[in-house]
Formats: C-alpha cells, structure tokens, sequence
C-alpha cells in the first residue's frame, strides 16, 4: 500500500519522535506542550498513513514494534538533513553561501582585487568565486546577459544601453611612460601638448574603448593630432615597445604604479585627464552574494581601503 504523502505532515513525525524517545503518550505530551488525545492521534494517523503498526500500547507502558525502531532512527536522518538545508537555505539567503561570478579587466584592478577578494572569502569562506577577465565592452555584455554578477570594469560607449547599475570605483590620471635618457623624463609634470609630433603607443582601441578614447580626447584638447606607431592588445605590451625605443607610453595610473622600479620613467600628464573604473551589475541579478559583495566594496571605498596597500 503506497504511503499517502499528502496526508503525513513532519508534525506527525516530530509527534512520533518525542513518543517513541519518552516510551511515554503523557511525557511526550509535556514536552511537545500539547493535549495527550491529539497526539494520541496524531500517531495513529501515521500508522494509518504509513500501514504499519509503529507502537505497542497498553494503560502501562509503550513500546516500539521492529517498524517503530527502524522509522525512529530514519527520522532522526531526515530531521537532521531537513535542518540542514534550512541552514543551508538561510546562508544562501544572507549571502554567506552560494556561487559569485565576477569579471574583470586586468591592470587597473590589480591593486586592489585580490585584497578584496581574501576579505571577501574571510567573512564568506562558504561562498565559490569564479573570476573571468576580459575587455570593458565584453564584461557589460556579460553582466547585461547575467553570466557574471559583478563586473569591474571601464565605462563603454554602449552602456546606457545595457541598462546596469554603476558604481564608481576611481578616476584614474593618465600618465606617460618614457625611456629614462629621453628629454621629457627631466620634467616631474609633462604637459600633453609636449607630446606632440612624438611617437605614441597607446592600447588598441578594441581592446578598450574607453581608454583609447579618452586619450584621443585628451590630445584633441591639447590642440594636436596624435601619432600613434603602435597600439598592441595588451596593455604592459606598451611597456614593452616604450623600452624598446619604439615611442611614448600613454597608460592609465594603475599601469604606472605597476611598472615602478623598472628601467622606465613614469611622468603624470597635466593638465589630468582621467578615465573611470567602475562596478556594474543588473537588476535582473538577486544574488545575495553578489549583494554582500557590493556591500564591501561600497564598504571599502567609504574607509579608502580598496586604494591602500
């Protein structure tokens, strides 16, 4: 005879439970603070549900039939389990367990990223990070389609359609990257329209198109028309055809700060420029984790945390 789910409640099996733990309808009734006769039948319906005897009774004593012992101890599994996945349920809900998906773009969030991310693993060590960089345009498609949950990223010219939530993270100066024996790295400041008629080497502007053009802009208002002989898909590649005597780096602060030490110099652009570093995310995006996320970094920009080493 199948068992008629629909009738049994976990309240039976809960009145069950504390009856066959006191052997005892009067014990078992104190201790679940309701009357004797509605547990009294409350176990027959389970029996009657179940079609097995569970119980022996008499005015004296109960006892467990062979089925009453073996439903005891799975009950005691199935409480424990079903404990466990509102736990489970409650940690999801407040963000504390779960999956959080974020994307990227390299060299500006370097400085901070991982630092936020340890303290985010520190108060969720329950929650999976999956991490993806990629170009600007790329990380808004994906967050606009909901493959990621947070993205880090520079603005684009087809933001506003995406519709996303933003949150600016920095305006970050441009400077410009020089071989140390060149003229222009005696200068503390070097002023835009010095780099007039020299060679640049900027990052391609498929690669970002913010970045790319942002610098045109800068020149346009400096008054010339820049000259670029390289304009490489990766941006420490600038670095790379700069020491090579191949021309001028324009790179962002983040890429500067980077590359200080090594044989070039590094000079602010002025007057400054900048471009953004922003989070975005979507509406359609519920994840608690991804709004405890949000959470520490609007957390950590309140303090200047994101920005101190």
């Amino acid at each position: 005879m199948p068992v008629r789910y629909q009738l049994m409640e976990l309240r039976h099996l809960r009145y069950f439970q504390a009856v066959a733990e006191e052997l005892s309808f009067s014990k078992a009734a104190r201790r679940l603070h309701i009357a004797q006769p509605a547990l009294s039948r409350a176990v027959k319906e389970l029996e009657e549900d179940i079609g097995a005897v569970l119980m022996l009774r008499n005015r004296r004593a109960v006892s467990l039939t062979e089925a009453g012992a073996m439903l005891l101890h799975e009950i005691g599994i199935l409480f424990q389990r079903v404990d466990d996945a509102v736990k489970k349920v409650q940690r999801v809900a407040n963000g504390e367990e779960g999956e959080l998906r974020v994307g990227y773009i390299g060299a500006p969030t370097q400085a901070f990223l991982g630092r936020l991310l340890a303290e985010f693993r520190k108060r969720y060590p329950r929650v999976s990070v999956i991490l993806e960089e990629r170009t600007p345009e790329r990380v808004w498609e994906m967050v606009a389609r909901g493959r990621l949950d947070i993205g880090l990223t520079r603005p684009v010219l087809a933001q506003h359609a995406h519709g996303l939530h933003t949150t600016l993270l920095r305006h970050e100066p441009f400077h410009c990257v020089l071989p140390a024996a060149h003229p222009l790295a005696k200068k503390r400041e070097v002023p835009w329209r010095a780099l007039a008629g020299e060679p640049l080497v900027i990052l391609a502007r498929r690669e970002g198109v913010g970045l790319h053009d942002a610098i045109l802009t800068a020149c346009q208002r400096a008054k010339f028309t820049p000259r670029f002989t390289h304009t490489p898909s990766v941006i420490h590649t600038v670095l790379s055809y700069v020491e090579a005597g191949a021309g001028i780096g324009i790179i962002p602060d983040s890429v500067a700060t980077l590359g200080a030490g090594g044989p070039l110099v590094f000079r602010p652009l002025v007057p400054v420029q900048s471009v953004d570093l922003v989070m975005v995310w979507a509406d359609a995006c519920t994840s608690p984790a991804a709004g405890a996320f949000r959470t520490l970094v609007a957390e950590w920009l309140k303090s200047r945390k994101l920005w101190r080493k």
